[in-house]
């Protein structure tokens, strides 16, 4: 047995046991990974793994300095209502605890559109996860009502590009500001 099936086996029982609405979905390593809908009781996995994240990973998410998450972006993050506000977590169970590895949000703009952002923790980068979050909040997103989704980002951001390419998205360099790029699709 593999070292990858020997931590979804023993992933499994944990994963299971989760009250929540949720999906068992497979990395391209071949590891599970655990998304289901933010809750206020992950508050501190958010504090916690936006901590984690790079430089680099924080200043593409937030498009700016962001050295440690305080009160009022952690408030801001965790107001969910899951239908204008929408937040799915990646989990992984790590020595008994399942630990945030990523997360995909949405939020209400105008016209049937909402705005999403994507992040992922560094060690967990280039494995499908950013994909496979999209994809749930997508169909969330058709699913409550929107027709469009589009994200903004800054120009030097290829990562997100490629993704947001990969599911369909278009590009377009931000007419107010040549530094961002919109990427919009239709739902």
């Amino acid at each position: 047995m593999s070292n990858t099936e020997a931590l979804n086996r023993q992933a499994a029982p944990v994963y299971a046991a989760v009250p929540h609405e949720h999906w068992i979905d497979r990395l391209d390593d071949g590891r599970h990974v655990l998304v289901r809908p933010l809750t206020a009781e992950d508050r501190e996995r958010e504090y916690n793994f936006i901590k984690g994240l790079s430089r680099e990973s924080r200043h593409q998410r937030f498009l700016g300095e962001v050295c440690e998450p305080g009160k009022t972006l952690l408030d801001q993050l965790m107001d969910v209502d899951n239908q204008e506000r929408l937040a799915y977590i990646a989990l992984v169970h790590d020595n008994g605890q399942l630990v945030e590895i990523g997360v995909a949000r949405y939020a209400a703009a105008k016209d049937q559109a909402c705005e999403c952002a994507v992040v992922v923790a560094d060690a967990w980068q280039h494995l499908g996860l950013a994909r496979v979050l999209m994809q749930h909040l997508m169909a969330a997103a058709k699913k409550n009502g929107y027709t469009r989704m589009y994200t903004v980002d800054a120009a030097t951001n290829a990562h997100m590009r490629q993704l947001t390419h990969d599911l369909g998205f278009e590009s377009v360099t931000d007419p107010d500001d040549g530094t961002q790029v919109i990427s919009s699709v239709q739902l």
